[in-house]
């Protein structure tokens, strides 16, 4: 190499030391790919050493394209070492972006199994909540019981019963769970305690035994609703993330609708009913108790486990191409070595204090917190855990209460679809705030329908149909962002912990709710109670806004930056720079306002999607 090249290597080398990005102190909004900027020489020595070092030089040819192509991923059409087939494959990427392998569908299709065995498991206690109480002697009617006010609570507990053991217990196992036997173990754990705990109720005799079934069915839904995304998330590829990964919601709110077809199916068949409604649950739990070992295990955790070669060999079962398993685990690779060194975590305690106290760790999980509490701010499960009582107070005979329950499963489910489409282009953040205005005056209007006379024949349809309409803005927007965003947004170092909060978060609040309601309902009624939920998505509304930076369509190695960004740019940039160009925009209707980009991004992996147009 001449003199002159060596000096123009090394400053190469300089500038990009220079222009390396703090990964807790992002404060110029930079996006960087871990390979910018790294010379071509330089680059293949290092892909050599990292072949030898993992002992995979049988597929050093596929690890030096694959290197190549992560550090230019817009100039592929450019790189010599790619032959036109592997050109093709790369264009496919945006053109056919839907066309993914079987593996890769499997691993999804067994997420979306547990997904729907929690929302069966959610609406199992709606329809019992019609006749076990009267079999345990816990009515919570004041006119059946002297002792209503005190069964409310009772009947609360029973109800919260498995979002109490998850929050506290469940969610907090998927840490040692998923360090100990990988994803899919984790999810055959929690496969097993969802089926037989489920049974366990339907067998219960008394109410507290009914109570411990539920609080062992949380030990597995904790670690499935933790688990299941981010097994997902780190298994699909960022273009199509958003989408594969929200098919949580989309099953979660099928399995809610298969509760209710399950409560209206059974109502008749006497006083065993609420026995059935219980134990149906566990009817999904099975085909994903023995699915999930046909699935690959998530490489992204094999490479954390330092599994390089089972890693690759599952990389290549969930992408069309040796080429393409090569270049994201080469990716993956070198944004973990800059993660690694500033995000350690060394054990279960201190990954849990870093989710506090590490900067870009704990952007991560602010914004976790901000969108799990706001699903349950928001008041679905209101309508989910209790909507068979709830069209009961507004004088539905207990056949239409279950029918109107079953309408509103259906309506949860089929609005969730539009969200495959919309999550990775329309964006996380702003299917939140479209919805939730709408989810808050659609709530204050079902409530404000109980205070039409019982006499007048429009109040119940009106009821009802506020009620779907608030689902149908619910299911493309809260619904599937939640656990689609949570499971993105933490380091491989702190995702399972993070994740363990995320969810706990929202099962806490999910038990304080379905504790609480019955009491709620009795001392503000439904019209104070309905109010009260439609001010708490304004106050969401308001959080989501300042406090969630977008995500959609970054890799999970590049949103390491997006999180790097302190707090306080974020809220200065929503308030001083997005919100008056959105007021210019859409009040004023200035078609030529221009919104100052708040990132700037240097040759990452996934501006390939973005040349393209498929997303900004």
């Amino acid at each position: 190499m001449s003199s002159d090249e060596e000096r123009g290597s090394s400053n190469s080398i300089d500038k990009e030391e220079t222009r390396h990005v703090d990964l807790a102190h992002n404060v110029q909004a930079r996006i960087q790919n871990p390979l910018h900027g790294i010379p071509r020489k330089k680059l293949l020595q290092q892909v050599e050493e990292f072949a030898r070092e993992k002992d995979m030089e049988d597929i050093l040819p596929e690890l030096r394209k694959g290197a190549l192509l992560a550090q230019n991923p817009k100039d592929f059409e450019n790189i010599p070492e790619l032959d036109e087939g592997d050109k093709e494959v790369i264009r496919r990427e945006i053109t056919h972006r839907w066309r993914q392998p079987r593996d890769l569908y499997l691993t999804v299709i067994i997420c979306s199994l547990a997904a729907a065995v929690q929302g069966w498991d959610q609406t199992g206690a709606n329809g019992a909540n019609l006749s076990f109480p009267l079999e345990f002697g816990i009515s919570d009617d004041p006119a059946v019981s002297p002792d209503a006010a005190r069964n409310q609570w009772i009947v609360g507990l029973v109800n919260a019963g498995p979002y109490i053991a998850s929050c506290l217990v469940g969610c907090w196992l998927t840490d040692p769970l998923n360090h100990f036997f990988g994803r899919r173990g984790t999810l055959f754990w929690c496969g097993i305690f969802c089926i037989f705990s489920v049974i366990g109720q339907g067998f219960a005799q008394n109410w507290p035994q009914l109570l411990v079934c539920r609080l062992l069915l949380g030990l597995g839904m904790g670690p499935k609703a933790t688990t299941s995304p981010v097994f997902a998330a780190e298994n699909v590829p960022a273009i199509i993330r958003g989408g594969l990964v929200m098919s949580w919601q989309l099953w979660t709110a099928f399995g809610i609708l298969l509760g209710f077809s399950a409560n209206l199916v059974l109502y008749r068949v006497g006083p065993i009913a609420w026995r059935l409604q219980f134990g149906s649950a566990f009817l999904p739990a099975v085909p994903l108790t023995i699915g999930i070992y046909f699935c690959p295990e998530s490489p992204r955790w094999l490479m954390k486990k330092g599994k390089y070669k089972a890693a690759y060999r599952s990389f290549c079962r969930l992408r069309n191409s040796p080429l393409q398993a090569a270049r994201d685990m080469y990716y993956v690779h070198c944004q973990l070595t800059e993660e690694f060194e500033v995000l350690k975590g060394s054990n279960y305690f201190a990954r849990f204090f870093e989710l506090f106290y590490i900067p870009r760790v704990r952007r991560a999980t602010l914004a976790s917190f901000v969108a799990m509490i706001a699903q349950q701010m928001c008041g679905i499960n209101i309508i989910a855990f209790y909507s068979s009582s709830v069209f009961s107070q507004a004088h539905y005979s207990p056949r239409d209460a279950l029918l109107a329950s079953w309408g509103f499963g259906i309506v949860n489910w089929l609005f969730a679809f539009p969200a495959v489409w919309t999550i990775d282009t329309f964006g996380r953040r702003n299917l939140l705030l479209f919805t939730f205005p709408n989810m808050a005056w659609t709530l204050l209007a079902a409530g404000l329908c109980f205070l039409i006379p019982e006499s007048n024949h429009a109040r119940v349809p009106l009821i009802a149909l506020f009620i779907f309409l608030f689902a149908a803005f619910y299911s493309p927007g809260e619904g599937p962002v939640p656990f689609t965003y949570s499971a993105e947004v933490f380091p491989l170092t702190h995702r399972e912990m993070g994740m363990s909060w995320a969810v706990a978060t929202n099962l806490f609040w999910a038990s304080v709710l379905s504790l609480t309601f019955p009491r709620l309902i009795a001392a503000f009624t439904p019209t104070g109670a309905f109010g009260f939920y439609a001010g708490l998505n304004v106050l969401a509304f308001i959080m989501i806004f300042f406090l969630m930076p977008e995500t959609k369509q970054r890799t999970l190695e590049e949103l390491d930056y997006v999180f790097a960004v302190p707090t306080m740019k974020h809220v200065q940039y929503q308030g001083a720079v997005f919100l008056p160009y959105w007021v210019k925009r859409w009040v004023f209707w200035r078609k030529h306002a221009q919104l100052k980009p708040l990132y700037n991004f240097d040759e990452v992996q996934s501006d390939t999607v973005y040349e393209k147009g498929v997303g900004h």
